[in-house]
């Protein structure tokens, strides 16, 4: 296999003439023949002014560069596509198959024996893992670390749990417009991701569970010396990569999907990481099963002290030994002989770990933050190919709730409502938001945290059952049934919900009903008509997301990416 200069020539028929070519081309950039003969690590460079949290990936940059080049091999930096949750319309995951298609042809089309993926808001670390796994070239990712914390009055606050329970406040009217503002220029006082166990966290957490990542990189803060490091020793492992792999596909096998499950229940991570893992396990031709990730949910406690399930931050995750040091705790229930991208095998990996003496983020197995894992999958006649809810983050008391149903029909039906005086609800009610899954926004974005309307939270409710086919920031937190699958947008019973009918919710039983009978679900059902499509949707990259996103058990990755699966996913999509 051709390999450096040589590998992937473009085609002008003529193989010596395309090398001749590239090679003076390239020397136009001041290189050596002796720097053309070394093997080529790719680096995905993700900078954005739009992105702040990848503002120091030109550091890491530089420290990845060197770390190959003190090792033998010749960095070779290029861009791709960079996605920042709150700068991205509709919203991020619309765009994340794009960055994901972008990465894999930039790995694919481009001469590099090995590449290294830089990334680290939500969507960013998802895309290039489903780019890798289907481009197969050797690949180790490096997070771009998350952000270190805030304070106002004495109070340590962290992007974004904290935005939103302080927001909260300010709508309820317990602080005013000048106060918010203060709070803005705080919570998030520098670069990086946010600094909880959001998406972002969550995301580099599985990385470096699935083997995909050097171990410890994923807690390390952004602006910590270790950091820049940890580039440094990526670096050097790229090159090692060249010689000897291993490639994605041996290192994202079943073995290490279900050690990922494993820890994204440990660690209280987001929901949103569950449709990531299963998008990358979809470019692998593996299923994950919500009944299997259910399950290790029962077996596997909550051992990370860390919000929005628990109280501390992820730099405290990381002086307290990272994930190597969690992932010891839960050792018996993970495949050990699972390999990683560091070489050898995740046994090799935990045995790294470091014992802080005194710490209390990372619990014992004995002593959980809490007794089960951070997340339900549950079933019923409002879900029969499944939703989520994370009960780490939710209300203890509404974890079995009948209420009234208020719909929204929209995203935007709800924000034109949701404060109104006069809208009919009353606290132990069910909030339902509908056509906001893949097909319905477009994009499934973070709207399934539905907002306390207002008349509520001024009489100091905090919590309610709140239901959705959309996602939610892995930062939130509430009773908040989550990917409800079909969507209402192709017809699922989500659809069928109207206000006044009674929901069941019943976590225990891992079960989310409508309260009405067959026949007149199926009078409704009958009667159905699927909304227009969005705006947009007749041309382009709307129009392609539109014809061929998958649903949430899928992924919500595209059919055509996913082996096998084209003429089954539209189907099942439809």
């Amino acid at each position: 296999m051709s390999k450096g200069m040589r590998k992937g020539l473009t085609s002008y028929g003529d193989p010596g003439f395309s090398l001749f070519l590239r090679k003076a081309f390239i020397k136009a950039a001041g290189y050596s023949d002796d720097a053309l003969d070394r093997p080529i690590v790719g680096i995905a460079n993700t900078y954005s002014d739009f992105n702040p949290c990848h503002g120091n990936v030109p550091r890491l940059v530089e420290a990845v560069k060197r770390g190959v080049m003190l090792n033998g091999g010749l960095p070779m930096e290029f861009p791709t596509i960079s996605i920042h949750e709150s700068f991205a319309h509709p919203t991020s995951m619309f765009l994340r198959n794009l960055m994901a298609i972008d990465t894999e042809e930039m790995i694919r089309s481009q001469p590099m024996d090995s590449v290294v993926l830089i990334g680290g808001c939500d969507k960013t670390i998802p895309a290039q893992l489903m780019g890798a796994a289907s481009a197969d070239v050797p690949a180790i990712v490096l997070p771009v670390g998350p952000m270190l914390v805030g304070h106002y009055q004495g109070e340590m606050l962290g992007a974004c749990t904290d935005c939103r329970r302080l927001w909260g406040k300010h709508r309820a009217g317990e602080m005013d417009a000048d106060e918010i503002e203060r709070v803005n220029e705080r919570l998030a006082p520098t670069q990086g991701t946010c600094m909880v166990m959001g998406t972002a966290s969550t995301m580099a957490c599985i990385a470096e569970a699935l083997g995909m990542a050097l171990p410890g990189s994923a807690a390390i803060p952004t602006t910590h010396a270790d950091r820049i490091r940890s580039a440094e020793d990526t670096g050097k492992q790229a090159v090692a990569l060249t010689k000897s792999g291993p490639k994605p596909s041996e290192v994202l096998t079943q073995a290490a999907f279900r050690n990922a499950m494993t820890v994204l229940q440990a660690i209280g991570g987001s929901t949103n990481g569950l449709v990531h893992l299963t998008a990358v396990a979809g470019r692998r031709g593996i299923k994950i099963d919500l009944d299997e990730f259910d399950r290790i949910g029962r077996a596997v406690p909550v051992l990370l002290d860390l919000k929005p399930s628990g109280q501390h931050y992820m730099e405290h995750f990381h002086w307290a030994g990272g994930l190597p040091r969690l992932m010891r705790e839960i050792a018996g229930d993970l495949d050990l002989t699972a390999r990683t991208v560091a070489g050898g095998t995740l046994k090799d990996y935990l045995d790294e770990a470091e014992e802080v003496r005194g710490q209390t983020v990372i619990r014992s197995c004995a002593k959980p933050l809490k007794k089960t894992g951070a997340m339900a999958t549950l079933r019923g006649n409002l879900a029969p190919r499944g939703a989520v809810i994370k009960q780490s983050a939710a209300s203890p008391e509404l974890m079995k709730h009948t209420g009234r149903a208020v719909v929204f029909e929209s995203v935007e039906d709800m924000t034109d409502r949701i404060d109104d005086p006069k809208l009919d609800v009353n606290p132990g009610d069910v909030l339902v938001l509908r056509n906001a899954g893949p097909k319905g926004a477009p994009g499934m974005p973070e709207a399934g945290y539905l907002p306390i309307p207002k008349k509520l939270l001024q009489q100091g409710v905090k919590d309610m059952v709140r239901i959705s086919d959309a996602r939610m920031s892995g930062t939130a937190f509430g009773t908040i049934v989550l990917h409800i699958t079909p969507e209402a947008a192709v017809g699922g019973p989500l659809a069928l919900v109207k206000s006044g009918d009674r929901i069941r919710l019943d976590v225990p039983e891992r079960r989310i009903e409508l309260l009405v009978d067959e026949a007149e679900l199926a009078r409704r059902r009958a009667a159905f008509k699927a909304p227009p499509p969005p705006p947009g949707s007749d041309r382009g990259y709307a129009g392609l997301f539109q014809r061929t996103v998958l649903q949430a058990d899928q992924g919500c990755d595209f059919d055509f990416c996913v082996p096998g699966r084209v003429a089954a996913g539209r189907r099942a999509a439809e």
